[in-house]
């Protein structure tokens, strides 16, 4: 089907005006439809979606699914996917549902609360199929807006506050992304993102304090994207957005936000920073690496510190995704295959850890670890999906957590072993604040009088939960799942890289041979 792609990034949207246009009134039964009609257009998504992954071709590096065509005032519609990009779409459309179904319990405003979450897939999903520089950017920014009014109108007390800090972080890091569109527009004259990909922006070699440095265009350019994205993935020291954001959404928007949100800074980086401006990664790379570092030692002890439970998932994604900007900036095989398998699998893993809070939440309306213990007493089904995902947290081998965490560190190990040995204590740290996490809600005697009441997990809850326990047991059995997936357009930009890198070093030695 032509226009298949549109079909899966439009559907939600669609959905979204049905709801806004045509539902009236707030009694229960508008309510249910609501949710109904959410559920159905997110499920019917995920359907359509399945074709494109059928209809994929891991074995072509191109774009395929291409759809084309020009819009108003001459600007470019153009959508595709890669090995790279098809999985992210998968990984929206799969979580989506389950983000629906968890917020059956909603009762404020709720025809606009599924009306942001349709919006809100339907942008993320332009991002991961855009194929034009300006659409990329349309879509990218747009998501800003149903988050931020998710975390404002339906988060916990401080709301305000966390919704305005994640908008201006976010916004702020993308107004010189916009910037470096425009220089590169002017540069190669055109917005097309496969076009781009071929074409080199100017780089040189110059001499500061003694030492051959390669700046220029291509440096520039990098460094304007990554404000961008290292503020999205959210990478240390610009991070701090991130834990309020997580405290003050509402269940489904720390799902959508933990498993798919931060994912468009990592795969931001994987489509502009690392095969457009490869001299800026390599130049910069190591600077990356170090930080990445750093963020999965200090995020993990300060997740050790914390007495909030979404607080403490919420730096234990930080640390996660240390591994992904890790990986990426090893620029191996490995190193990037593990990155997008991080990637994949702690959206599964992050929306479950942030679901197991949803489930205590609503029953005790609190977040606080020293209001439960015991809970193994009266929640036997949730202690043991809370210890598989608690597992997986940690790197457990046999789950999905295991497999990227292990291929990015081997990917690191090979361009600079000092990082790879800090980044393995944040293996060691992660089994500390999970499992004392664990230990303090589940183990020990029921003695709070207010939790001998609680019940454990409903149907709806259980078969929310069981999409996620098989895609994380599965992929960590069969990883070969994605990894054949991604392998072939991984090896082809690896490839492309480390030519483009071959001629820096070219350049370098002349650069030493002029001075």
């Amino acid at each position: 089907m032509d226009n298949l792609l549109s079909i899966v990034t439009f559907t939600p949207m669609v959905a979204a005006a049905i709801l806004a246009l045509f539902l009236r009134g707030d009694d229960a039964a508008a309510q249910r439809n609501a949710k109904w009609l959410a559920l159905g257009a997110t499920g019917f998504t995920f359907l359509v979606s399945i074709f494109v992954l059928v209809g994929f071709d891991a074995s072509n590096t191109d774009f395929q699914f291409v759809e084309e065509r020009t819009w108003i005032f001459g600007l470019q519609y153009k959508m595709g996917v890669d090995g790279i990009s098809v999985l992210f779409i998968m990984l929206t459309t799969f979580l989506m549902p389950l983000v629906i179904a968890s917020c059956w319990n909603v009762e404020t405003r709720v025809k606009d609360y599924m009306v942001a979450l349709l919006v809100l897939e339907a942008l993320m999903l332009g991002v991961f199929s855009a194929l034009d520089l300006i659409l990329f950017y349309l879509f990218f920014e747009a998501g800003l807006i149903p988050m931020f009014l998710i975390i404002g109108i339906w988060g916990g007390a401080s709301r305000i506050y966390a919704s305005f800090k994640f908008f201006l972080y976010t916004l702020l890091g993308s107004v010189l992304m916009l910037v470096a569109m425009i220089v590169m527009y002017r540069d190669a004259g055109t917005t097309d993102i496969p076009t781009l990909l071929n074409h080199q922006f100017s780089y040189s070699a110059i001499k500061v304090l003694g030492f051959n440095v390669v700046g220029g265009l291509q440096t520039m350019l990098w460094l304007a994207f990554f404000a961008s994205f290292a503020v999205k993935i959210p990478m240390w020291p610009v991070h701090t957005w991130l834990p309020d954001a997580h405290v003050q959404a509402p269940t489904a928007g720390s799902v959508v936000l933990a498993a798919i949100l931060l994912k468009m800074g990592g795969y931001g980086f994987l489509r502009f920073s690392l095969p457009m401006f490869p001299v800026g990664s390599d130049v910069m790379g190591p600077l990356v690496l170090w930080l990445s570092a750093i963020a999965i030692v200090y995020t993990s002890l300060v997740a050790m510190m914390q007495q909030d439970m979404k607080k403490l998932i919420a730096y234990s994604s930080v640390a996660h995704m240390g591994f992904v900007t890790m990986g990426i900036f090893a620029a191996n095989q490995q190193g990037i295959d593990g990155a997008i398998f991080q990637m994949i699998s702690h959206g599964f893993i992050s929306s479950a850890l942030f679901l197991s809070v949803g489930v205590i939440y609503d029953r005790m309306h609190t977040r606080d670890i020293d209001a439960y213990g015991g809970l193994v007493n009266r929640m036997p089904v949730y202690a043991l999906i809370f210890m598989l995902f608690t597992m997986a947290n940690v790197g457990l081998p046999g789950t999905s957590g295991f497999v990227g965490e292990f291929l990015t560190l081997v990917g690191v190990f090979q361009v600079n072993i000092g990082v790879a040995v800090v980044a393995t204590t944040g293996v060691i740290l992660s089994a500390g604040y999970a499992l004392w996490l664990y230990r303090r809600v589940v183990f020990g005697d029921l003695i709070k009088e207010s939790l001998r009441t609680i019940g454990d997990m409903t149907g709806r809850e259980k078969a929310i939960f069981a999409p996620l326990v098989f895609a994380t047991i599965l992929l960590g059995v069969y990883p070969s799942l994605i990894t054949d997936i991604i392998g072939p357009s991984v090896a082809n930009l690896v490839e492309n890289y480390d030519v483009a890198t071959t001629d820096l070093v070219l350049t370098r030695d002349v650069a030493v041979s002029d001075n």
